[in-house]
């Protein structure tokens, strides 16, 4: 049996009937006590539910019940101080004689001591407050295949709870409020919230890290390319001074998608002026991954041993795959070496220009994808921005450069 003591943290009736019961506890083998205060302030909306959840009536600080820790269910109410005293004196025979100026003392000090331990407790969890990631445009398929890669700790680690903020037009409504919905079935460990929004004066509140993804797709059947630019800039014009004003001062952004990369980084860059330059990238990691497993796929290898595969130019448009620092690792072929000996790609074939020939069909294959690779491409980049990409390694991102 468990004795629940609750009580204002600042009563003197609360602290006569704690200290007697720290002494029944003390010298009674089968008597136990656990201890609950509340703030002044909260006691009486706090007393109010309990009574209300348990189908009791009682009105005075303290409250006293018995648990029985085996059985489950709900307490049996002692009741206040008197019925305490009175419980004490009947079946153990013990009372207390303490005075009211020791009550008052020990009030004040439990009050302090509820503070203090509220106080630590805030800043506790001022510690461990979730991740705010915001992904705009979030009724596209890649979010939907982001979404678990984020949420299962492999992205920031398994201890990082994250909170995801879903953003796009009025129209996409019912398709947030549907992934939402899902996501939340699935009990992500570290998911602390998903939510849906589709007023754009609320995005990017208290953002740490922005995914952009793509706002605009090209059909150009419909308008031209000048046009889609000009939407582009418009969009991001919007974007930028949201992310000044709402966001955190260290907030990362990512442009990924198919379509405009580099011009969506560049033109958030531009009418954001207070954003970190160095906080904005672009993702060039799904060229990269298509880049080694068409070699893979050439040389006959697995794809994890294509390392250093380097994407230059404007990722989603004109772009060159550059292939003369790569380095293939556990590749079958006359040299031999230890498992970690890197052999030269140049080396290991007689054409490159066969390969670069075929970058189209790279192209293809990358502006063709439905959510899983770009996905990937958008974790992969988290993941190495926030815990370091593998040694010695070379992973390609857009910035801004200074100078050449």
């Amino acid at each position: 049996v468990v004795a629940v003591f609750t009580g204002k943290a600042n009563c003197p009736y609360y602290a006569k009937a704690e200290l007697l019961a720290d002494y029944l506890q003390a010298n009674l083998p089968d008597f136990r006590v656990h201890k609950i205060t509340q703030h002044p302030d909260k006691w009486e909306q706090w007393l109010h539910d309990i009574c209300e959840t348990n189908g009791w009536e009682h009105s005075q600080s303290p409250i006293i019940w018995r648990e029985l820790l085996d059985r489950g269910g709900k307490g049996l109410l002692l009741g206040g101080i008197n019925d305490f005293l009175e419980y004490a004196q009947h079946y153990y025979g013990i009372t207390s004689v303490m005075l009211s100026e020791e009550m008052l003392d020990i009030a004040e000090e439990n009050l302090q001591a509820h503070i203090e331990i509220e106080k630590e407790e805030e800043e506790i969890k001022s510690l461990i407050k979730p991740l705010q990631i915001w992904i705009t445009s979030a009724s596209a398929s890649i979010c939907y295949q982001l979404i678990p890669l984020l949420a299962n700790g492999e992205v920031f680690g398994m201890t990082t709870e994250i909170s995801i903020h879903l953003l796009d037009t009025d129209q996409f409504k019912d398709v947030l409020c549907g992934i939402v919905m899902e996501a939340e079935d699935m009990a992500f460990p570290l998911l602390h919230s998903i939510s849906e929004h589709t007023e754009i004066d609320e995005a990017f509140i208290q953002a740490d890290i922005i995914i952009v993804l793509d706002d605009v797709l090209l059909n150009h059947e419909v308008q031209s390319l000048e046009n889609y630019i000009r939407e582009v800039s418009e969009i991001c014009q919007v974007y930028a001074p949201l992310i000044e004003k709402n966001a955190k001062s260290g907030v990362r952004v990512i442009s990924s998608g198919k379509t405009f990369v580099n011009l969506k980084a560049m033109m958030i860059m531009t009418y954001g002026q207070s954003i970190k330059p160095e906080n904005v990238i672009a993702v060039a990691t799904s060229w990269e991954s298509a880049a080694k497993a068409t070699l893979a796929r050439k040389l006959n290898m697995n794809a994890a041993g294509v390392k250093d595969v380097i994407v230059w130019g404007n990722i989603t448009g004109c772009n060159y795959i550059d292939l003369s620092h790569v380095k293939l690792y556990g590749y079958d072929c006359a040299i031999w070496g230890p498992d970690n000996f890197p052999r030269p790609l140049l080396n290991m074939i007689y054409d490159r220009y066969k390969f670069l020939s075929a970058q189209s069909s790279l192209s293809s294959r990358v502006c063709h994808c439905v959510g899983m690779l770009p996905a990937h491409a958008v974790a992969t980049v988290l993941r190495y921005w926030y815990h370091g990409s593998p040694p010695g390694e070379i992973i390609s991102v857009g910035i801004l450069t200074e100078g050449k």
